[in-house]
């Protein structure tokens, strides 16, 4: 009886060290830190970009910094669960997908706010004041893929009560009114040629010097702002040591300081938030209109 306890006793703190010795194991701190950025820039500028943010992270952490830039956010969210990234900058909607193996840690903060928010644009000479008065007209989202410019204005709709729960947007604009485009420019190419009376897009692309030209903005109004749209997430990856979870933090808000590198990098101030402040309105959009992402 006597050994028979003891034998159970051993075992049991066998399991209980291996249980504790476990987790410490994988949330070891790494000795190379890889940042994923995302491919949305001219390539040899991305080059140089990578380079100087290595530089500075090496050098600030003390410690080996890889950048890398996948070519979709299926590779991001794919590296931050196998740990092969530590660190990503990601849409809303790609935080969502990477919620059970990343946490924020960052937001870009844009004009105070670490949101933005979606536009429908029409051409100045037509007589709308209101997305209402766009029913059973021919309109444009910017792609199928696009939170500003497709499930923000769907969620708006919903909201307005211009469009039932989980409907498809052609109940309110009418069948085969309903056209994507392949980005924002074609978007509004399309009102600009005549084959929509409105387009749905962020609004930095209208504020903005680099989507269209000034002709092609002279010739456009706002006619409705939706929102909020979160802005992009720098992202960590759940099983990183906390001890270089905050050293990374650190060190990105330390690009504060330098506003030449993180504006290339980042385009904006980057912010604390909470992941629910962040992402809340997308959640609720996602819920209510039914649209599903790849």
């Amino acid at each position: 009886m006597f050994d028979r306890l003891t034998s159970r006793r051993t075992i049991m703190k066998l399991l209980t060290v291996l249980a504790l010795a476990f987790p410490l194991l994988s949330y070891a701190a790494p000795s190379e830190v890889v940042i994923a950025l995302k491919p949305d820039k001219n390539p040899d500028a991305m080059v140089a970009e990578r380079k100087d943010l290595e530089k500075y992270f090496s050098e600030k952490l003390k410690m080996k910094t890889k950048v890398i830039v996948p070519m979709s956010g299926a590779v991001i969210q794919e590296g931050l669960t196998n740990g092969t990234i530590d660190l990503a900058y990601v849409s809303g909607m790609e935080m969502i997908k990477a919620d059970s193996v990343a946490d924020l840690l960052l937001a870009t903060k844009i004009k105070g706010k670490t949101s933005y928010e979606s536009y429908w644009v029409t051409l100045k000479e037509k007589p709308y004041k209101s997305i209402a008065e766009l029913k059973g007209k021919p309109i444009a989202f910017a792609s199928r893929t696009s939170t500003s410019g497709y499930l923000i204005p769907v969620h708006d709709l919903v909201k307005r009560n211009l469009l039932t729960a989980n409907a498809n947007p052609e109940s309110f604009f009418g069948k085969g009114n309903v056209s994507f485009g392949t980005g924002y420019v074609s978007a509004i190419e399309k009102v600009l040629n005549g084959q929509a009376e409105a387009a749905a897009v962020s609004d930095y692309v209208i504020l903005g010097d680099k989507h269209l030209t000034p002709e092609q903005k002279s010739k456009l109004v706002v006619l409705q702002a939706q929102g909020p749209v979160p802005s992009h997430i720098l992202a960590v990856r759940k099983n990183l040591d906390e001890k270089t979870k905050i050293q990374l933090k650190e060190v990105l808000l330390s690009l504060n300081s330098n506003t030449s590198l993180r504006d290339r990098l980042f385009t904006a101030e980057l912010a604390a938030t909470t992941k629910e402040q962040q992402l809340q309105n997308l959640k609720d959009a996602l819920k209510k209109t039914g649209i599903q992402f790849e």
